[in-house]
């Protein structure tokens, strides 16, 4: 027999008593509104979606059971036709916490927040977050989800030490719980917007812990800065490779005011030596993208420690790995700062001079520097460019403490940035107590 031709009358007969029998499914979908009911079909030689009711409204799966059978008998006896444009469509089933702040995450990286903010979300996600509410629908969590998410972070601990000197200590402080409950209200923000919740839970004041106001650190006294400096001065002495280059990071950090991402990120092509300039082409912030005046003092240590490294490219990172690849920041902290500060309070101690402020960290260091330039009389608005701030409240007030200072250390911080003579407080000038700013 030869084929048939298409389209033909006999065939189309022959096809629609062929045809498989209409068939469809009952669609079930937790929604804010309580479990949605659909139907699902073929008519017409479509894929169909028919929403029949909520559960909220006295809904249930055998009402939309009949109803997929009334549809379904239309369809067969040619009688079904699509529903007008009033008809609500297809609920959006409402996604976990993981999936939709995965897709929050993602939406942030689209829309070119800076690498540092987005490292943050990852962090705050990945390392607590997730571990909580990964799971849940987003319209499950509630205020008392969110306190409970709260009081398990406070409780958690890790050991510190070993042997006798082991210690449990708090995992993570009110303050920075806070901060992973501002990344939850920021996901469960858009989550309002898009309609699976009501109300943000992790919203306000009520729902953070409390937390005392942080200390902030830095120096501002020459000897306690040339004690750091010789004590990462220490290390770089015992160091196997790259000599000097920790003298001069903890310099870059206290001289030029980069935070340590800024400074890691530094490349030998942002310095310019002859000009006297550091740029910084990457920051938190649009304001943190800026040009940083070097000091005299910096000029020197950072001249230094380039003589040492030979022939680098202007690509190469400043304060690179033993391979070229960038430091983290918890290197610094823990395998430079430190030690440094262990070294300097230690000879501090041989001068009964006062130690080294506590908690001091990276962003000590950086506060540091707007005591310097303000010791050197730079006006407020020159200190808070310099620093790339965005709030000038801490630049105000470290203004006011040493502006109101009346013990000569404004004087001697010139000279050490200066690379001028000074003597630390306490002492007669004498030789013993002239110390070159420029020490090597």
């Amino acid at each position: 027999m030869l084929p048939v031709p298409w389209p033909c009358p006999i065939a189309a007969i022959e096809g629609s008593i062929m045809a498989r029998p209409a068939t469809g499914t009952v669609v079930e979908k937790r929604t804010s509104r309580g479990t949605s009911y659909g139907i699902r079909f073929r008519a017409h030689g479509k894929r169909r979606f028919q929403h029949v009711g909520y559960s909220s409204d006295g809904c249930t799966k055998r009402l939309a059971e009949i109803e997929l059978a009334n549809v379904l008998a239309d369809v067969r006896r040619g009688q079904w036709a699509p529903p007008d444009a009033s008809t609500p469509p297809e609920p959006v089933e409402i996604p976990t916490f993981h999936v939709f702040a995965s897709e929050w995450l993602e939406g942030r990286k689209v829309a070119g927040l800076r690498p540092r903010t987005i490292e943050y979300l990852e962090w705050a996600l990945t390392e607590h977050l997730l571990a909580h509410f990964a799971a849940m629908r987003v319209d499950q969590i509630t205020v008392e989800e969110v306190d409970r998410y709260a009081r398990r972070k406070a409780a958690e601990t890790k050991t510190l030490g070993e042997g006798d000197e082991a210690r449990e200590v708090r995992r993570l402080s009110n303050t920075t719980i806070n901060k992973t409950l501002d990344v939850l209200s920021g996901v469960l923000e858009a989550a309002v917007e898009y309609g699976h919740l009501q109300r943000n839970p992790a919203k306000g004041k009520r729902r953070r812990l409390p937390a005392d106001k942080p200390t902030r650190s830095w120096l501002d006294r020459a000897d306690h800065i040339g004690a750091l400096l010789d004590g990462a001065q220490a290390l770089d002495k015992a160091a196997r490779e790259r000599k000097g280059q920790r003298r001069a990071l903890l310099a870059t950090l206290a001289y030029a005011g980069l935070r340590i991402g800024e400074m890691l990120d530094l490349t030998w092509g942002d310095v310019d030596l002859a000009r006297g300039t550091i740029t910084v082409r990457e920051s938190k912030t649009d304001a943190g993208v800026r040009v940083v005046n070097v000091l005299p003092a910096l000029r020197d240590e950072l001249a230094a420690y380039r003589a040492t490294l030979g022939d680098v490219p202007r690509g190469a990172l400043v304060f690179a790995t033993g391979t070229g690849g960038r430091q983290s920041e918890t290197n610094v902290r823990r395998r430079i700062l430190q030690p440094a500060v262990k070294n300097a309070n230690e000879r501090l101690a041989k001068r009964n001079s006062e130690p080294l402020p506590e908690r001091l960290t990276p962003h000590s260091l950086r506060r540091t520097f707007a005591s310097i330039l303000v010791a050197l009389g730079e006006d407020p608005a020159y200190v808070i460019g310099q620093l790339g701030h965005t709030d000038p409240t801490l630049t105000l007030r470290i203004y006011a403490r040493q502006m109101s200072r009346r013990d000569g250390e404004r004087e001697r911080l010139k000279a050490l940035v200066n690379g001028e003579e000074w003597a630390p407080a306490g002492t007669s000038g004498s030789a013993e107590g002239l110390v070159a700013a420029a020490q090597r």
